[in-house]
């Protein structure tokens, strides 16, 4: 696949400076996250922005963002710092992660943060505690919506709506600040009524708590904004046409303080991946199939492709007829197989030592990337 979704300025800037650099590295181009924090913010111009820095905690992107005037979600004290130590005001943090210690909430509390997620009671308690006052969304369980998305949430996050009423009432009795409902579609969701499932309920969940007396003012509708894969996603124009008609539908002219926290949408369509063929390999002088090892894989920055959930695009400079392909990763382990079901083709005259770029890699590579698992070191990441 021709790496068509970059502008040949763009693609001549990555192939020049991968030349003569060893592989595997991640080259993330800092213009298209400009480019794409200036389209959330035209698209949803109401709305607060918060980068969901897990996706990509490179200090480069952080201090773009931060310059342009993001906010910014952390899931742990140790993102906190990483922002913190760039000048970013904690008033612009919010501490999303459900799954947190205590103490790490009354850490947060002393450096700043007023605005956290929770999800359960012992949570809700913990905040009371050591973070008297604060501002928390309740975050919504949403397993049936996202399951429809590339990279499901499944149970672990959020809770069902009758558990968020009585969290709700149980912040407010120990002082707490109850601000909003948070709710997460799935990650790379690309099916836009998604978000309508989860605004009316939303919607409802606003109005039954009301009945109690409790005004909540804002909806975190999380991130779930897709990047271009080898299944292209609509513009992000039109999930902010629908999104916002549904937040008029079920809101009318009483529509709460929005905020979002896009991270794979932002950076995920700046990175590219730039890996070198090890070996290639059939298993029988019959199998109709080669066997491609390249230098990285599930361990170093291809997590997301395990049970083949996020398919990137590939590309190398070979041309030519082509052929099925097995990726497989280059460690000592038999998970480390990217694609084995889904058809990938690569030109038969692929050799050893060509390179393999793989496209739309900027979110959750070099952040998964494990630490000298095999003794491979963690991804490099270039800056551009």
């Amino acid at each position: 696949m021709h790496p068509s979704h970059y502008s040949p300025v763009d693609w001549g800037k990555i192939t020049t400076f991968s030349a003569t650099r060893e592989t595997p590295f991640l080259v993330v181009l800092l213009d298209r996250v400009r480019q794409k924090f200036q389209e959330f913010r035209a698209n949803f111009p109401s709305a607060k922005i918060y980068y969901a820095v897990k996706a990509n905690p490179g200090k480069e992107v952080l201090v773009l963002l931060r310059d342009l005037g993001s906010y910014f979600d952390i899931a742990s004290i140790y993102e906190l710092d990483q922002v913190l130590d760039l000048g970013v005001t904690p008033d612009r943090i919010s501490f999303g992660n459900t799954i947190k210690k205590a103490r790490h909430v009354r850490e947060a509390y002393e450096k700043g943060v007023r605005l956290f997620a929770s999800d359960c009671e012992a949570d809700v308690r913990h905040l009371a505690r050591e973070a008297p006052g604060s501002r928390v969304f309740f975050r919504l369980l949403m397993d049936a919506v996202t399951s429809d998305s590339d990279w499901p949430l499944s149970r672990k996050f959020g809770c069902q709506p009758r558990m968020l009423t009585e969290l709700v009432s149980l912040a407010a009795d120990l002082g707490l600040e109850p601000y909003g409902i948070s709710f997460h579609v799935g990650s790379q969701q690309r099916e836009i009524p998604a978000w309508d499932a989860a605004i009316t309920q939303v919607s409802d969940l606003f109005d039954e708590i009301e009945r109690d007396n409790i005004r909540l003012k804002a909806m975190n509708m999380g991130g779930g904004f897709p990047a271009d894969y080898l299944v292209k996603s609509n513009p992000l124009s039109v999930y902010a046409e629908e999104i916002n008609r549904y937040l008029g539908l079920h809101f009318g002219d009483s529509i709460p303080a929005i905020y979002l926290e896009p991270g794979r949408g932002l950076v995920g369509e700046a990175g590219v991946l730039v890996s070198e063929v090890v070996s290639i390999a059939k298993k029988s002088k019959t199998d109709l199939k080669r066997w491609v090892y390249t230098d990285v894989g599930i361990f170093n920055g291809l997590m997301e492709t395990v049970d083949e959930s996020i398919k990137y695009p590939t590309y190398t400079e070979k041309t030519g007829e082509t052929g099925d392909v097995i990726l497989a990763g280059p460690t000592c382990d038999s998970l480390d197989i990217m694609y084995e079901h889904y058809k990938y083709r690569l030109p038969l005259s692929l050799d050893i030592g060509d390179r393999i770029f793989w496209l739309s890699t900027g979110a959750y590579t070099a952040s998964y990337s494990a630490i000298e698992f095999n003794g491979f070191p963690p991804l490099k990441t270039y800056y551009l």
